[in-house]
């Protein structure tokens, strides 16, 4: 499982011109679900995405977690993170998860957040989103469940 995490002020997604979900300040997360994931890896990405100190403390260093300063979580499912265009000019998505396992990878790791995290919102699976936000910093960790990066 991959994540691209992003410290913002607020992001939004929207489908057909209509907000579906919407945070202040906390994180976006764009999550990528592969063949091979499990649940397992599900909670460990959740687990360092709640917790990655990315948030500055009252002396202005990262030292603080989306839990610490009690932000929002917005998540947001993009296949795409699994493509691979080292060859040719049109990526090949042959590892990321067939739809019914991505799906039920993505919402296993938003109803854990739910469990952690006050106000969680969510974009729509496999649906055309536009997704706006505030890259606050910017901050931008990638994050991989086999620990690739």
């Amino acid at each position: 499982m991959r994540a691209i995490i992003q410290r913002v002020s607020r992001a939004k997604v929207s489908v057909e011109n209509k907000i579906i979900g919407e945070i202040g300040r906390g994180i976006l997360v764009l999550l990528g679900v592969a063949e091979t994931d499990s649940e397992t890896d599900a909670s460990y990405l959740l687990e360092k995405t709640v917790n990655l100190r990315i948030f500055e403390d009252a002396d202005d260093k990262m030292n603080l977690s989306l839990i610490d300063i009690k932000g929002d979580l917005l998540v947001v499912s993009q296949f795409t993170l699994y493509g691979d265009a080292r060859k040719g000019r049109r990526p090949s998505f042959s590892k990321a998860a067939a739809p019914e396992k991505a799906v039920r990878l993505y919402e296993f790791f938003v109803a854990e957040a739910k469990k952690q995290i006050a106000k969680v919102e969510t974009g729509k699976f496999q649906a055309m989103m536009n997704v706006e936000l505030i890259n606050d910093g910017p901050v931008t960790i990638l994050l991989d469940s086999e620990k690739l990066f």
